[in-house]
């Protein structure tokens, strides 16, 4: 009996730590390539500006400094707003709301997207043509306009109601590669033995089919959070948000009511948009990685 249990207790400790050496060979693989590396600096960096915002900003973004409209200086190096706000601490407490919208609109476009393609592929008939058409229908919507109508009639404006709309307007084109992915591993033998042996096709989905598309659902998932990002941004900047917000789409939308460039204040308009682009900038490279993962040739092309 003893003998037994330390058997028992012994499987899970072993699958555990071949789930954790895999976890550590692909992210060797991942800093192995030079411009994921790059780009993990990059996110790093991003994330603690987002993390510790309070206590680099050198003021808080809604009170006024100085006066207004100045260009950058010693005090004030991206310069003030048309307020007398400081760019600088605007956007660096901007960096919460705008990066909070593109990793949440990343989590929420990603789950659903997934589920409806693991279904799709794994249980198909009736199932894949209801959720089939569900999909197609959201596909050949325009997503722009309609992110900017459902905006603008929406009865109440916030980064939840934001988030929602983008979230639920961008995860049709990845279920369609999601479910073509399922269906192409449901082919391979693992999957066909793992039927015959009596496996649930939960199980399947999990155990022999998700492990396989992880490269996959990263990639969409760095995809999703610049889409949530850029929609984010443009709303904002549309006036389709909340003005009395500080992000990088607000940043631009005062920054142009403001007129800015014209009086000058080019670091107003200027830092948001150059973080933005920053921050797209990094995911793609992190995604330069992902692919040589998933696809050894590439990596070795790379090197």
């Amino acid at each position: 009996m003893i003998a037994t249990n330390r058997e028992q207790s012994g499987k899970p400790a072993t699958a555990s730590t071949k789930r954790r050496s895999v976890f550590l060979a692909t992210a060797a693989l991942l800093w192995a390539d030079r411009r994921a590396r790059i780009g993990i600096i990059m996110l790093g960096a991003f994330l603690a500006v987002y993390l510790f915002a309070p206590w680099i900003a050198p003021y808080s973004p809604t009170q006024g400094v100085s006066i207004s409209m100045h260009g950058p200086t010693f005090r004030n190096w991206l310069g003030t707003t048309q307020s007398g706000q400081d760019v600088l601490s605007q956007l660096i407490w901007g960096s919460r709301v705008s990066l909070s919208v593109a990793f949440l609109v990343g989590i929420i476009s990603t789950i659903l997207a997934l589920t409806v393609g693991l279904i799709q592929g794994t249980v198909g008939g009736i199932t894949d043509q209801v959720l089939g058409f569900v999909s197609n229908v959201f596909l050949v919507l325009p997503g722009l306009p309609l992110i900017i109508v459902v905006a603008a009639y929406a009865p109440a404006r916030g980064l939840s109601v934001i988030v929602v709309i983008i979230a639920m307007t961008s995860w049709a084109w990845g279920s369609r590669i999601y479910r073509a992915q399922v269906i192409s591993l449901n082919q391979r033998d693992y999957v066909t033995a793992a039927r015959l042996s009596g496996d649930s096709n939960l199980r399947i989905m999990f155990h022999d089919i998700l492990p396989n598309m992880s490269s996959l659902v990263a990639a969409h998932f760095l995809g999703a959070c610049m889409t949530g990002l850029l929609a984010e941004s443009g709303l904002e900047f549309l006036g389709l948000g909340n003005p009395n917000v500080v992000s990088w789409g607000t940043m631009l939308y005062w920054a142009q009511n403001d007129n800015a460039l014209p009086l000058g204040q080019w670091a107003w308009i200027v830092a948001p948009g150059l973080a933005i682009a920053l921050f797209g900038m990094t995911l793609a490279l992190i995604n330069f990685g992902l692919d040589g993962i998933s696809n050894p040739q590439l990596r070795e092309a790379n090197r």
